[in-house]
């Protein structure tokens, strides 16, 4: 069990989710040509995940003396492994996840695309050692990562296959991806700024220049509340434009319940938070916000092939 704490076996099980919902809720439902086979499929979320799973490591490392203070119950470095074990760990995850990357990039022909996964891995790497102290740019990166994940599936999975006489519809496809791509990027971005809220008296001893400790609680917790609102409104015309304009009542219906309905619940929230347990909540609701979102894509789809 420590091993998978080390690893945050929750994440990553929840980032193999989204890119498995996104390959059989989405483009297998489609009727077009995949670059991967199932197994090929299961080998780039296997990359994904163990890259993502070092990423975890390396910022464990580095976070030893924050973590104490924050989270000392999740300390895990130092108390059931020691650092050099936890090196070791985090280098073989690395070199099996960019193997692995640099296999399926051999497999569509495109063997430059393994530089993808080198520069996912050196990105996490440069955050957890030096980027995570620079203000919002940590918060960017770690929500940026996430992004990536979605709009790699279209990388490695519908550009290979794009020919003259599907572009348009694999266009159309990846464009969807990358709506979702945005919608993880923002969601987590948020996130990311509540997480510094709640870590904020660890990160503060630790000398770091978070959002939250620049400008403290207050200011903070009022521009978690602009963006969410921004996001509530991006999201309203979005569901309107695309959902309700071609008839898509469930997914529509499932939207407002399922992830606006939250979003309205956190921004009501956010306003008078204040304690390191009210942010806890908070960025416990998100991470649902993000996850029914993800799971939209499956009933949107299946709304519309059965609107049909």
């Amino acid at each position: 069990m420590k091993y998978l704490k080390l690893i945050r076996y929750k994440n990553l099980l929840m980032l193999a989710f989204m890119q498995f919902i996104f390959r059989y809720g989405f483009l297998e439902l489609q009727n077009i040509p995949l670059a991967l086979s199932d197994w090929q499929y299961g080998l780039l979320v296997l990359s994904t995940v163990l890259i993502a799973a070092a990423g975890y490591v390396i910022n464990n490392i580095f976070d030893q003396d924050t973590d104490l203070e924050n989270k000392p119950e999740n300390v895990i470095i130092g108390k059931h492994i020691s650092e050099a074990s936890a090196y070791n760990i985090y280098a073989a995850l690395n070199i099996s996840g960019v193997t692995i990357g640099f296999y399926l990039s051999n497999v569509i022909v495109k063997p430059s695309f393994a530089a993808i996964f080198i520069l996912i891995a050196a990105s996490l790497y440069i955050y957890a050692t030096s980027l995570k102290q620079i203000l919002i740019l940590g918060n960017v990166i770690v929500a940026l990562l996430l992004s990536i994940s979605v709009v790699i599936i279209g990388i490695f999975d519908l550009y290979p296959v794009v020919d003259a006489r599907n572009q348009a519809l694999m266009a159309n496809l990846f464009s969807v991806l990358l709506d979702y791509a945005v919608f993880a990027f923002i969601i987590n971005f948020i996130r990311e700024i509540v997480k510094d809220l709640e870590d904020m008296s660890g990160d503060t001893n630790q000398g770091m220049k978070t959002l939250a400790i620049v400008l403290g609680v207050e200011k903070t917790t009022k521009l978690v509340f602009a963006l969410g609102i921004l996001s509530i409104i991006a999201l309203f015309v979005y569901t309107n434009n695309y959902f309700i304009a071609n008839n898509l009542f469930i997914a529509t219906l499932y939207t407002y319940l399922f992830v606006l309905a939250p979003l309205l619940l956190f921004i009501i929230k956010i306003w008078t938070a204040k304690s390191k347990e009210e942010f806890r909540i908070l960025s416990t609701l998100l991470k649902w916000i993000l996850f029914f979102g993800i799971v939209s894509i499956l009933i949107v789809t299946l709304n519309i092939k059965y609107n049909a």
